[in-house]
């Protein structure tokens, strides 16, 4: 099991996370900040099978609108080996 923290622009969380739960990936929304401008970012926790991580990446990069600015980034997403997942 994967963990993806996807970090992306405010204005792309609604694309990114309804298309990531219609294709039934659990998602988790953090309002953040961050950049030059401390403008608005979503933070993006996908708890996803090994198998479908890179189905994940895809719908993400498939939904998030092209960058502003030319040294502007998209999304800066991590992929994290989960050791354990506990539901309470």
């Amino acid at each position: 099991m994967k963990l993806i923290i996807a970090i992306i622009r405010d204005e792309d969380n609604d694309a990114v996370s309804h298309m990531l739960t219609q294709e039934s990936f659990r998602v988790t929304f953090i309002a953040s900040t961050g950049g030059f401008l401390r403008s608005g970012r979503s933070t993006l926790l996908i708890g996803v099978e090994d198998e479908r991580v890179q189905r994940a990446l895809e719908i993400i990069r498939e939904n998030c609108s092209p960058a502003p600015e030319p040294k502007q980034k998209r999304a800066t997403i991590f992929v994290v080996n989960v050791l354990e997942f506990i539901q309470m």
